[in-house]
C-alpha cells in the first residue's frame, strides 16, 4: 500500500547518523514484545507479509511517534484482535486503556502466472503499480529502469500473501539502479540495487 511509512528514497530528514555497537533492547518490555512477536508467528497466527502490513496500516500520526517496538506490539496486538484471539475491549481492559490498533486491511491481489522470463544482464523498468493493499515495491524505483545483476529463489508473493490469498511464488531480482535516474540532480553519482519480486518487473527491449 502506499503509505508514510513508505519513507526510503526521500528527503528532510537529514543524515544517517552511525552509532557504532548498540544493545538490541532497551528495557523489559521491549524483550516481551520481540518474544511475543516470535511466538505468535511460529504458532501461525500470522505471517510475516501480514505482519508487515499491519504495520503499514497504522494511523500516520501513530506510525511517526511511535518506536520501533511500539509498531511491532501494534501489528501484533492487531492481528491479534482480527485473528480472534482476543477481542480489543478485553485488551484495554487488561492495559487498562484504550490500546490503538492498525487500520482494517484493503483487498489483495494474486500473481500473474507465466511470467516472462527475465536474466541476469537485462535491462528492466519497475511497473508503476499502487494498490490499496500490502506491496513490497519501494516508492521510489516504480517507472524506473535498471540492470538485472543477480537472483533469489522464489519467495511468497507479497500482495497476495499480506492478505492470506494463495499465489505462485515468485523469485526476487536484483536490479542495479542508477543514483542520478532515481533522483535526478538531487544525488551523488553511485549504484543502488534494490532487491524487486519478478511481478514487478517488465523487461526493456
Amino acid at each position: 500500500m502506499d503509505g508514510f511509512h513508505d519513507l526510503g528514497g526521500r528527503q528532510g530528514f537529514g543524515p544517517v547518523v552511525r552509532q557504532g555497537h548498540a544493545d538490541p533492547f532497551h528495557g523489559e518490555a521491549e524483550i516481551r514484545i520481540a518474544a511475543m512477536w516470535v511466538r505468535m508467528l511460529r504458532h501461525g497466527t500470522y505471517n510475516m507479509d501480514e505482519y508487515r502490513h499491519a504495520i503499514e496500516r497504522m494511523e500516520p500520526r501513530h506510525y511517526v511517534t511511535a518506536s520501533y517496538y511500539e509498531r511491532t506490539f501494534t501489528a501484533v496486538a492487531s492481528l491479534c484482535v482480527e485473528r480472534g484471539v482476543f477481542s480489543a475491549a478485553e485488551l484495554s481492559a487488561a492495559v487498562g486503556f484504550e490500546v490503538p490498533l492498525s487500520r482494517p486491511s484493503r483487498e489483495g491481489r494474486v500473481g500473474e502466472e507465466n511470467l516472462p522470463e527475465i536474466s541476469v544482464g537485462d535491462r528492466v523498468r519497475v511497473k508503476d503499480d499502487f494498490v490499496p493493499g500490502h506491496i513490497r515495491m519501494p516508492g521510489y524505483i516504480r517507472g524506473k529502469e535498471g540492470v538485472v545483476v543477480g537472483m533469489s529463489p522464489p519467495y511468497p508473493y507479497p500482495d497476495a500473501h499480506g492478505h492470506g490469498l494463495a499465489s505462485a511464488w515468485q523469485r526476487t531480482f536484483d536490479v542495479r539502479f542508477s543514483s542520478r535516474h532515481l533522483w535526478p540532480d538531487a544525488a551523488e553519482e553511485s549504484d543502488v540495487q534494490v532487491g524487486v519480486f519478478h511481478g514487478y518487473l517488465v523487461a526493456v527491449a
